[in-house]
């Protein structure tokens, strides 16, 4: 899944500056549901983030004038949006400061269960195999997607933020790290815990097929 981004941002933007309505009623509809899943991973309920994603669309109106094209738009939205969703996070008492969370998120914790090596360091328990399932199998299955749906909640707010990006909206790293300031090496291996959670929670739904 993919943010759905307009075709011609520029243009885009000079319609926006124009006060075109027409042209931000395509901006709300490209990137609510986006910028709602980010929020999401910031905030306690859906009706903050909601407020979230409220505040940065009067925000972009209210910022046009200083969006230089430097990054491309989808980009700066985003980061706006998580901005602001990180803050109302920590007013709300949801976490810590994003930055010390990442930091965390990319510490000494191990991407996979030790129990499951042995002594010597080899799989113990090694993944279930997925031969023969394949990718569009595991998404028009609804057990499966809700399963991956729950996983992502349960992520930390800094794992759940960056697979948010990077496998939901289809964002590249370097995008990612921009808007959610962190390094190229937090956002690997923020990325990499995020998607190993999400593989055990999927081997043990499948478990029994």
């Amino acid at each position: 899944m993919t943010a759905t981004t307009p075709p011609d941002e520029a243009a885009l933007v000079e319609r926006l500056r124009a006060g075109d309505e027409a042209a931000f009623e395509r901006i709300v509809t490209c990137y609510h549901g986006p910028l709602l899943r980010l929020a999401q991973a910031h905030v306690a309920s859906r009706a903050i983030a909601e407020e979230v994603v409220q505040d940065t669309f009067l925000a972009v109106m209210e910022g046009l004038h200083a969006f230089e094209g430097r990054s491309s738009f989808r980009s700066w939205i985003f980061r706006i949006l998580s901005n602001r969703a990180k803050t109302r996070g920590v007013r709300e008492a949801r976490s810590a400061p994003f930055s010390a969370l990442a930091a965390e998120g990319a510490g000494d914790e191990p991407a996979v269960a030790p129990e499951r090596f042995d002594a010597r360091g080899r799989w113990a328990a090694p993944p279930r195999s997925w031969e023969g399932v394949s990718p569009e199998s595991l998404v028009a299955d609804r057990e499966i997607r809700v399963q991956v749906e729950r996983a992502i909640e349960e992520l930390p707010e800094a794992q759940r933020a960056v697979i948010t990006l990077r496998d939901i909206e289809g964002l590249e790293g370097p995008e990612v790290c921009a808007i959610l300031d962190l390094t190229e090496a937090n956002q690997r291996v923020l990325l990499h815990r995020a998607r190993a959670r999400i593989r055990a929670r999927l081997e043990v739904a499948m478990g029994g097929r």
